[in-house]
């Protein structure tokens, strides 16, 4: 169910499921008290883990911006360390967060459910750029961004990139610019959702990142993971366009979408396909529009971001930024001064000529055997954490590229140590703190090189979350390597 009236949430008794400290039930609850929508939060988490969510959501109701109807700012119910079955029971409406699987128990007596992202697409008046993919979509989220705003002060971004889209819902109007970065579980809880006669999710530009295994914990196969992924493009028709990459699963995506189709790729495509790829000789990355028939260059030749897979997630946010309207130069010059984001390759601090890098979003084999290729010489690279069930062959591969290897401890490190002592790879560890990590890898770097945090694990054991993790590693870095 979705409307556009907001005034159909005054007084309704509202459970946020999941508070969590990403924001997104953080801007639920503010975006429905405001409507006068009487509150309930519920977290399995404690009130000590959710301390900053919980100081934010307090600071943002002592302002006092609430409906006419609302006489004084809501009292909220906290349920914290659990969930009580009641509550759901008398709900008139569950907000939950896309951590929560749809199949829990507790939703199933509920008679309306919603998270922020479908809050938000029922109300928003803004264009939609969505981007979703295993790895690179808060690269190509953030640089559509970055080239959107450099345009016009009308661009939002939000999302899956721990921003809520509520946050800022209330400030849009018709001809924004709002870029959704979108995982696969938020995009699950939208399938079959509509706004109207369309879909509720219809983006005018959607962007598939690569698609490599993960999560496979909670979807148990590629093709159940892959099929939440498609309803991005799937309310899409021929006015809008998807980007998507020249792989066997990309290829499954262009001939699905009803939306006009751009493919990127790292080799030259064929003259019955549209698109972009990246020039062998320069590095540069070259287009080809729909009905054109001159190749041009939209993405720079050097960028600030090292890697083959960094240029091409700048080539899939080239080509929708094109459809939309912007022009090349434009758009080449503006990623040639994309700093890239937080997390992703993040080069944050240099040291005795030593080059620190942060690369915790990077949370699966694949990610970190990228990193690994990423650089002119090879990195010491700190990997390994917690396991999802994932093949990491694929960073064993890599890792005998690296100039030294090593781990963090968990059960992906495990199963990493026994694929390397295989393989007959040397690596230091696994060690049970960050800072026995980096002094563990300060003894193998010379000047000139880098060291780099990129696990190919989740986060969960040691740390709250990547973005917990990251964090840490830079201060740690920062004290015992100023």
């Amino acid at each position: 169910m979705s409307n556009n009236n907001e005034k159909q949430y005054n007084g309704l008794k509202v459970v946020i499921m999941g508070l969590g400290l990403n924001q997104g039930g953080l801007y639920s609850a503010i975006y429905l008290a405001r409507k006068g929508a009487e509150l309930c939060i519920t977290d399995l988490r404690d009130e000590k883990t959710l301390a900053p969510s919980i100081e934010k959501l307090e600071v943002e109701f002592s302002k006092g911006d609430f409906t006419e109807s609302s006489i004084r700012p809501p009292t909220i119910r906290y349920v914290l360390g659990r969930h009580e079955i009641s509550d759901f029971n008398n709900a008139d409406m569950v907000v939950k967060n896309p951590g929560v699987r749809p199949d829990s128990p507790f939703l199933a007596a509920c008679r309306w459910i919603e998270t922020d992202i479908s809050l938000f697409l029922a109300a928003s008046p803004a264009r939609l750029t969505a981007v979703t993919g295993s790895k690179g979509k808060s690269s190509i989220s953030s640089a559509l961004y970055w080239v959107l705003h450099k345009k016009t002060d009308r661009a939002f971004l939000g999302g899956n990139i721990t921003l809520s889209p509520l946050s800022f819902l209330d400030d849009l109007k018709k001809g924004d610019d709002v870029v959704l970065e979108l995982s696969s579980w938020q995009l699950g809880d939208l399938k079959g959702r509509t706004r109207g006669k369309e879909a509720l999710l219809k983006p005018r530009a959607a962007i598939m990142g690569a698609i490599m295994p993960d999560h496979l914990d909670r979807y148990g196969s590629m093709d159940l993971y892959v099929a939440d992924k498609r309803i991005i493009y799937q309310g899409q028709d021929e006015r809008d366009v998807t980007v998507t990459g020249n792989d066997p699963w990309g290829q499954s995506f262009c001939k699905e979408s009803r939306g006009r189709v751009l493919v990127y790729s790292d080799e030259p495509l064929p003259d019955d396909l549209c698109g972009g790829w990246l020039d062998k000789d320069t590095g540069a990355g070259l287009v080809r529009l729909l009905n054109q028939g001159k190749i041009t260059e939209a993405v720079p030749r050097d960028l600030l971001v090292p890697g083959i897979h960094q240029k091409k997630n700048l080539l899939a946010a080239a080509l929708a930024l094109l459809d939309l309207g912007l022009p090349a130069e434009f758009i080449r010059d503006s990623l040639g001064k994309f700093p890239g984001i937080e997390h992703r390759l993040e080069f944050f601090h240099e040291s005795q000529g030593i080059r620190f890098y942060n690369d915790s979003a990077a949370t699966i084999p694949e990610a970190a055997a990228a990193a690994i290729r990423a650089f002119d010489q090879p990195p010491v690279i700190i990997c390994g954490g917690t396991d999802k069930e994932l093949d990491f062959n694929p960073l064993v591969q890599a890792a005998a590229e690296a100039k030294a290897l090593i781990l963090l401890e968990g059960s992906g490190s495990t199963k990493l140590a026994t694929l390397m002592d295989a393989a007959g790879i040397d690596y230091n560890g696994p060690f049970d703190s960050l800072e026995k990590a980096l002094k563990s890898g300060l003894e193998k770097v010379d000047v000139n090189d880098a060291m780099v945090l990129s696990p190919g694990c989740t986060s969960f054991g040691m740390f709250i979350n990547e973005f917990d993790r990251g964090k840490k590693w830079k201060e740690t870095v920062l004290r015992l390597a100023p």
